[in-house]
């Protein structure tokens, strides 16, 4: 699941009204500098649209309670969680399904993103304060984006996997090459994932903010119109592409799945098999439409407000807070993913109800002597 990550340091944009070297002052501490890369310096100010602009001030207070808060859920949920996914696929690899094999590059991708995230909980603990370096900086933004849509794509591969044995059950081109083509997926998924969040190196890195070292997430004031396209295409390819391909196979198996006999010749699946599909359409809709949709719609709104000139720094100080407030669910995806392998795996499920009954049993008898 995991997933930003995370917020730009209090941002300050340049606003028509006041005076080049004025800063807006209003209740609670402020942080004025020419934020997002809208501006490289004062000294060319004037070259943006032609028109000098003076400054405005982000107010983001906010993210300092609730980001390391809810970094800190998903670090306590998404590290057992998917390690206990990790060991149990591992355990029966003898054995993997095609499905199994999606779940545990998901699961490594997950658990990879939790474990930079005492990183993150000290740096908005700290009010932004990034004491690790450069290079610590570029890799835990590489690593957030990377898993972001590493698990969009992974369960894009699951769902195509589960499309295809739901409405093509006699195909045989789906399953020439099985659990070795299945790999081969995984590391195509991989490569396309580090070529697309590559850039992450160039834009993300460390300033210095108010006497002391920051952490970018999306680019450094300078490169932020540079940023633009990079970003739109991420979110596209990233995002967009994947979750229409699983919404169109998900129409299609909702459509084959409520016919109750036979549909082109071909028996409908029934019982245990017809649940499982049920309950994956359900739990990955619910991670796509929680985790994945609120941060790239958001982000996409912020991302075209923050580079089209005379908006009001109102406005932009808006949608900056609304983005910034779906990073934490972006990140809700690292725990949300170990549930979704719980949900659609019945033996997985037995034999985590066997080791619950087994623990409570043994504890009744501690209790009875």
């Amino acid at each position: 699941m995991p997933h930003p990550v995370d917020s730009l340091p209090t941002e300050t944009l340049i606003s028509k009204t006041f005076s080049l070297d004025f800063f807006s002052t209003s209740v609670g501490p402020t942080e004025p500098y020419a934020a997002d890369g809208l501006i490289a310096s004062t000294s060319n100010v004037g070259n943006i649209s032609g028109i000098g602009i003076p400054r405005c001030t982000y107010k983001e207070d906010f993210k300092r309670i609730l980001l390391p808060a809810v970094y800190t859920v998903v670090f306590l949920l998404g590290l057992p969680l998917n390690a206990a996914v990790i060991l149990k696929i591992w355990r029966t690899r003898p054995n993997l399904s095609k499905n199994n094999i999606y779940m545990l590059n998901l699961a490594i991708a997950d658990f990879l993103y939790v474990m930079s995230l005492p990183l993150l909980i000290y740096n908005y603990g700290s009010h932004d304060y990034w004491p690790f370096g450069e290079l610590a900086c570029k890799l835990v933004r590489f690593q957030f984006y990377s898993n972001l849509h590493g698990s969009i794509l992974f369960l894009t591969c699951i769902s195509v996997q589960r499309y295809v044995g739901i409405c093509h059950p006699l195909a045989m081109w789906h399953k020439q090459g099985g659990r070795r083509m299945a790999w081969c997926i995984c590391a195509g998924v991989w490569l396309v994932v580090a070529i697309l969040c590559a850039p992450t190196f160039h834009f993300a890195a460390t300033g210095i903010q108010r006497n002391r070292t920051v952490c970018y997430d999306l680019s450094t004031p300078k490169r932020s119109v540079d940023y633009y396209p990079y970003g739109m295409t991420l979110t596209c390819l990233g995002f967009l592409v994947p979750f229409m391909g699983v919404m169109v196979c998900y129409c299609r198996m909702a459509h084959i799945l409520c016919r109750p006999v036979s549909y082109q010749g071909v028996t409908m699946a029934t019982g245990e098999k017809r649940e499982k599909a049920v309950r994956m359409i359900i739990v990955v809709a619910a991670v796509f439409c929680i985790s994945f949709l609120p941060f790239h719609l958001t982000k996409t709104m912020y991302l075209v407000i923050r580079t089209l000139p005379g908006v009001p720094c109102e406005t932009r100080n808006l949608f900056s807070i609304i983005y910034k407030s779906t990073r934490p669910f972006a990140s809700m995806n690292s725990f949300l993913d170990p549930i979704l392998f719980y949900f659609t795996q019945p033996r997985y499920r037995r034999s985590t109800k066997r080791f619950m009954l087994r623990v409570t049993t043994l504890r009744d008898k501690g209790t009875s002597v």
